[in-house]
Formats: structure tokens, C-alpha cells, sequence
């Protein structure tokens, strides 16, 4: 089953209209499938928190990493601002997924 996203006014896409697109397409109803998108990224995203990589096959992987502190600077000012040690969340696409970005002419 494919979904469709040609419907979207924004190009982005957004909770919401993954949440129509679960509604419309396969048929599930509006709350159902809001509480399925809410649920979904609510795991990723407990996951990411206690330090655990998320790996969706075909898609990519998220990640936790750890950056050290390190010196910054004001980039109006110029003076130097310390950046404290920090966690960010990293995504890295997949294989599969690089390949579809680029087409079947890019190779």
C-alpha cells in the first residue's frame, strides 16, 4: 500500500497530516489515527531520551550523541561565550533512502 502525499498544501510534512493520511487512505478513524502518529514519535522520542539509537529499516537511524563543552563566540559582539556539554539528537539516513533521494539516474 502506498500513501499519497500529493494532497498537502504546505511542503512540509506535518503530525497532523500524517494523521490524515492514516484517516483517509487507510481508514482508520480521526482519533485513532492521531493517537497512532502521537504514540509513534512519543516512542521515538522516550527512546532518544534514555540514550537508546532508533533504527528504522529502510529510513536511517537516529542517535544520541554527547558534544563536549567547548568555546564559542558572540558572532555580533565577538566576545568569547563558553558552550556548555550538551546531548543532540542526529539522524542518519539509510542506505535505501539515500538512494531514493537521488533517483534512479543519479548513478
Amino acid at each position: 500500500m502506498e500513501l499519497s502525499v500529493e494532497s498537502l498544501e504546505t511542503p512540509a510534512l506535518t503530525k497532523a497530516h500524517l494523521a490524515d493520511l492514516l484517516f483517509e487512505q487507510i481508514g482508520l478513524n480521526k482519533r485513532e489515527s492521531k493517537d497512532m502518529v502521537e504514540a509513534f514519535f512519543t516512542l521515538i522520542s522516550d527512546k532518544l531520551i534514555e540514550g537508546e539509537d532508533v533504527k528504522i529499516s529502510s529510513f536511517g537511524n537516529f542517535q544520541i550523541r554527547t558534544k563536549a563543552p567547548r568555546p564559542g563566540r558572540n558572532p555580533r559582539t565577538g566576545e568569547e561565550v563558553p558552550i556548555e556539554a550538551r546531548r543532540v539528537a542526529t539522524f542518519h539516513a539509510s542506505h535505501k533512502l539515500k538512494e531514493q533521494i537521488q533517483g534512479p539516474d543519479s548513478t
